[in-house]
């Protein structure tokens, strides 16, 4: 089994705790998907985070509005 570490998430993402968010945001949308359609032999998280550091995923920040009050 390969070992991400938090420098190739860090220098896939702007650090590695949004490095962390983005594979979590990951996984959870891949869990949303059947088992037997999936075909992985590995746990999700460890999917999101290898495809992070490999560079196939790609994330767009987005700020989110404050609403007026």
């Amino acid at each position: 089994m390969r070992i991400v570490t938090p420098k190739e998430v860090a220098d896939r993402a702007q650090n590695k705790y949004l490095g962390v968010l983005i594979a979590a945001k990951y996984a959870r949308y891949l869990n949303e998907f059947p088992k037997d359609a999936l075909n992985l032999e590995r746990k999700l998280t460890t999917e999101a985070l290898e495809s992070l550091a490999a560079g196939d995923l790609g994330y767009e920040i987005v700020r989110r509005r404050r609403s007026e009050a």
